[in-house]
């Protein structure tokens, strides 16, 4: 890793599809060892289902669109403008009930999230229900316990 500033411009570095939607990987742990950044397009229907992490924080900015977190016990309706900090050990789920895609800017820290997402990326891809066994796997394996049942993973219809 060098000591180097970034610079991405719209369409620059790298990038997954989620859901049919783009999330961009801004910084990454091949760039820092801090954090990461993203931009996470929310499809209409998505959600992640209830899950928790051991030692990430994340953060979440709503850029466009609205989202529905539950992060505890407690509900959030987050339009844009709206902040979220997620400590380590918080459960929490992002969902967009809307039928509008919702953009967000996230960091995970410390970084290394981005090879989840990417992982997660290509299971999705293959189609069909994805396979909760595999989906939890993949979690467990990046720092993520899933509280809720795997089937709330999906675009629902």
């Amino acid at each position: 890793m060098s000591a180097k500033a970034i610079i991405r411009r719209p369409g620059e570095g790298k990038s997954v599809t989620l859901a049919g939607q783009p999330m961009a990987f801004l910084v990454t742990g091949e760039d820092t060892k801090h954090t990461s950044m993203f931009e996470w397009t929310i499809p209409p229907g998505f959600a992640t289902g209830l899950h928790v992490h051991r030692m990430q924080e994340e953060t979440f900015y709503v850029l466009e669109g609205e989202c529905d977190w539950q992060v505890g016990e407690e509900r959030v309706r987050a339009a844009a403008g709206t902040y979220l900090f997620l400590p380590p050990g918080v459960p929490h789920n992002i969902a967009n009930s809307t039928d509008k895609p919702a953009r967000v800017l996230m960091t995970v820290s410390p970084p290394g999230h981005e090879r989840y997402f990417a992982e997660l990326a290509g299971t999705l891809a293959q189609g069909g229900a994805a396979d909760p066994d595999q989906i939890a796997s993949l979690r467990a394996r990046y720092d993520t316990d899933q509280i809720s049942a795997l089937r709330d993973y999906a675009v629902k219809p």
